[in-house]
This record gives structure tokens, sequence and C-alpha cells, in this order.
């Protein structure tokens, strides 16, 4: 059964980002800002912010709204601190990951941002509810106002289209180089390309052969969890195609998911379990399975596509 995900209790959101799209060192740069405990709200608003990121007090909000909506960081009642998630990714001594140069953490940071649509609605209505292969900026706009209006969110037309430029400078470099777009973290996952037609774009579907099975893994658990919670299990089809799912986040073609999910029992260690017999094609949720346990997957096998 598909899910309407404008059935969850959440309010969209096109800004925060003061428009600037995720760039390299950001996250590791906020993530540290915190990793002491917890810190002030205002942590990326004070006066020495400048001095402290060695960026411009609109990029400091900027790094402050990437590092919530990536999930490397919780907002808690009493300030901000690093998440579980932060601490065994960006953790300097036991992180896998402290300075974001594995394919991993990129597809995770992508997952978060695109599998979710609280923080980043843009992000998850390109990839989980645009249809068309081929697009341009004023159809994502057209779009994201429809949903805001259908939503009753108050938005006006210029924060919708400064939104689109972020969710495409995310993924697809400025040709010409310019300063603004240097370092776009996600640009290297290649999940979006520029036509040459200008001003079209088309996403790049495939088996994503940097996308470590563990990363996989947890995003179906993560989709399972979210969406459908009650269903004890879940067939092959609504794992390519789903709302949030899988194969949509990451822009698989269904062979590609039917190889992860043929695996998807030893990376999880049988918690998950593919079923492919007399055109039954699904997997069982058996038990949970810790988040560090598919991590440690993630960064310690070598990845098969």
């Amino acid at each position: 059964m598909l899910i309407d995900f404008r059935d969850s209790d959440f309010r969209p959101q096109f800004a925060g980002h003061e428009t600037f799209p995720l760039r390299l060192l950001w996250l590791k740069k906020a993530y540290d800002a915190v990793a002491k405990g917890m810190a002030s709200r205002r942590t990326f608003q004070e006066q020495d912010a400048i001095a402290r990121f060695g960026v411009g007090k609109n990029m400091a909000i900027s790094m402050r709204h990437w590092v919530l909506a990536t999930g490397m960081v919780e907002d808690c009642e009493d300030g901000l601190r690093p998440s579980s998630l932060g601490f065994a990714i960006l953790d300097d001594e036991t992180g896998f990951d402290p300075f974001l140069e594995k394919p991993a953490t990129l597809w995770l940071v992508h997952f978060a941002l695109a599998g979710s649509p609280e923080t980043t609605t843009s992000f998850f209505y390109c990839f989980n509810v645009m249809n068309q292969a081929i697009f341009d900026r004023e159809s994502i706009a057209a779009g994201l106002m429809d949903l805001a209006k259908s939503m009753n969110a108050r938005v006006t037309a210029e924060t919708i289209k400064r939104d689109v430029e972020v969710l495409i400078r995310s993924y697809v470099s400025k040709a010409d180089g310019a300063e603004d777009a240097v370092e776009p973290l996600l640009n290297e996952l290649s999940l979006i390309r520029e036509q040459r037609l200008a001003n079209q774009f088309e996403f790049v579907r495939g088996p994503k052969t940097s996308l470590p099975d563990g990363i996989f893994a947890l995003a179906v658990r993560t989709f399972w969890k979210r969406w459908h919670p009650n269903a004890p299990t879940l067939s092959a089809e609504l794992l390519t195609y789903g709302t949030g799912s899988p194969g949509r986040v990451f822009k698989m073609d269904e062979e590609s998911v039917l190889n992860r999910l043929a695996r998807i029992g030893d990376i999880t260690e049988g918690s998950i379990i593919w079923t492919d017999t007399a055109g039954l094609r699904q997997v069982s949720f058996v038990r949970e399975i810790r988040e560090d346990s598919l991590l440690r997957a993630s960064y310690t096998k070598e990845n098969r596509s």
C-alpha cells in the first residue's frame, strides 16, 4: 500500500539554508562546535561565529541548518548536542569518517536529506514525488507550490525559487566554476546531471556501485519503521517505487534493488530476510537490527553492486 506523505504530521520547510548548498567541510566544522556536549542554539549566530567557522554570518547559519537536517546534531530542549549518528561518523577518535572522505557518508547524508520531508521538503519532493525523468527548475517550483498550498503552508514563490536553486546546486556543479559553487558535498554521487538543453536536468538511474550494502539496508530499515511500521513484510515493488523507498531516494532501477535485497540477509545477519519464490518477492522483518551494526558493515566491508 502506498503512503501519501502529506498525511504525516509535519510542516513543509523551504528555507534555513540561507541559499547556500551543503559544502564539503561544513558538517565536520559544525559537529565539532557542539562535540564536547550541549551547546547553545546561538552557537552559529554569536559574534565569534565568523572567526570560529571561517565563513560569513549567513554561511554559519547555513551550517547549522545542514548539520541538523542531516541528523549529525540534535536540537534538544536545552540546546544543540551531537547525535549518536554524528558521533559514529564524525568523532575524531572513533568516527568511521571524520573528514567525509568515504562514499558511504555521502550516501548517508543524501538519504537523510531526500528520505524525509520535514527539514528539506524540496529534496524529498524531488526524489520521491516527481515522476518525470527530465525536468527543470520551473517544474520543481510549480510542484512545490502546489504541495505547499495543499498543506496550507504559507510560502512565497521567491522562497521556493531560492530553495529549488539550492537543491539543484547541491547535486550539480556550476559549469563556470563560480566561487559560491565550490565543494558541493553531494555532487560526487552523480544523481542529477544537466542536459545539453540549457536549464534542463535528469535523474541518473542505475545500480549505484559506490553505495554500500549496509547503507542500503539502513535505508530499508528506516523506510520500514517510518512509513510502514506495522507491516510484517514489504514487497520488492514497494521498496523500489514507494515514496521514501531506497529505490526512489537512491534512483535505483528495479534490477539493482533486487540484487541488493538478495544480499540483505547477510548484511543484516538475518534480521531482514529476502524471499523470492513462486512469484513472491518480498523482505520479512525478523528482528530489530542496530543502526551502529549497519554503519560498521558499511565502512568495513567491501561493497558489491
